[in-house]
């Protein structure tokens, strides 16, 4: 695996390193010695998989507040997202900050998000696939949101939104979270 660190702390692209032959290629998707060499989670509680129908749809942002904080895994299996990803560690130097980063069946990237971040995506096309690895059992009384269009975070989603549930639609923005306490 390629591991490639994004602008903000924690945060990390992942690349197969495939092997490849005529009948196509062969590549690891997770290796607990590899993780733990760049000080990331190694151990996985829960997978989560999501399909979105229809094409610039929005999910997130979502994230879980302590003690149920988790760090994620995500790769998109089918068709393609424009993965987004919020700092909201207090003590963090990229707090407030936001990073995105295209993830599709053609490019098999994965990112590694750390505890402490919200997390999202839109859909660049119809009927996608998403898998989620999580650090922690998802706890509903711990769920937190980000609002997608907080004026503060400037994100520019790519595609007119198409559909976001109204839960989505009600997260509070930045302002108004209290930062995650790690």
């Amino acid at each position: 695996m390629k591991f490639t660190p994004l602008p903000l702390d924690g945060a990390y692209l992942i690349d197969l390193d495939k092997i490849e032959d005529d009948r196509g290629f062969f590549a690891r998707f997770f290796c607990e010695k590899e993780f733990t060499i760049y000080g990331l989670i190694t151990r996985w509680l829960q997978m989560n998989t999501s399909l979105t129908k229809q094409q610039g749809s929005i999910r997130g942002l979502h994230f879980q507040r302590p003690p149920k904080v988790e760090a994620k895994l995500v790769r998109c299996l089918r068709g393609s997202v424009w993965d987004v990803m919020v700092d909201l560690r207090r003590n963090s130097n990229t707090f407030g900050k936001w990073h995105e980063t295209e993830l599709s069946e053609n490019n098999r990237s994965m990112v590694y998000i750390p505890e402490g971040f919200a997390h999202g995506f839109q859909t660049l096309v119809p009927d996608v696939e998403m898998l989620y690895f999580h650090s922690d059992f998802h706890s509903p009384e711990h769920e937190g949101g980000l609002r997608y269009d907080d004026p503060a975070l400037g994100i520019k989603w790519p595609l007119s939104v198409s559909d976001i549930s109204k839960r989505d639609q009600e997260h509070p923005e930045l302002s108004e979270l209290k930062p995650v306490e790690l």
